[in-house]
């Protein structure tokens, strides 16, 4: 997504889902640690393509995808965690090709896998393609695709959720 587009997911935002008064669409937004700015540039804008917004001295506003994240500098940057729960972030593309080209870019920009691209529940309704890419703070994030788009919110009589 570029910072053009932006008026007409505006728009987009201000109308409700499939007629349903009762939900609005708005934007994703979430802040997390980082060591410094740099890193987090390379990353993030050169090796993800997030767009950067705006800068002070201790964050930064990064567009994922027309999503808000927004990176602070913390002297108590992460630590590894082990696996990947509890805790990550990341986005469900809607199309294999995005996911695909996600994918792509990362292996291009040498990006690290914290667990390299896979196809998991061949087959069944919760099929997902998934890739876990690790940031230089250690900061888990997934990137996804359902095969079947039922299974990204739906699916609620089948009880399996992650790896757990």
């Amino acid at each position: 997504m570029t910072h053009s587009t932006l008026p007409s997911l505006i728009n987009a935002i201000e109308q409700p889902f499939s007629g349903d008064q009762s939900r609005a669409i708005a934007l994703f937004h979430l802040a997390f640690p980082v060591a410094n700015l740099a890193d987090t540039k390379a990353f993030y804008v050169d090796g993800l393509g997030c767009q950067a917004g705006r800068e002070g001295p201790n964050s930064l506003i990064l567009d994922l995808w027309g999503h808000q994240i927004v990176a602070h500098v913390s002297p108590e940057a992460c630590q590894p965690q082990k696996g990947i729960y509890p805790r990550h972030f990341g986005l469900v593309f809607a199309h294999l090709a995005d996911w695909q080209a996600l994918v792509d870019r990362a292996t291009n920009r040498g990006l690290t896998f914290d667990q390299p691209p896979r196809q998991r529940f061949v087959g069944e309704r919760l099929e997902h393609y998934t890739a876990f890419l690790a940031d230089p703070f250690h900061n888990l994030l997934e990137f996804k695709h359902y095969v079947h788009q039922e299974a990204i919110f739906g699916a609620v009589d089948d009880r399996r959720v992650g790896d757990r």
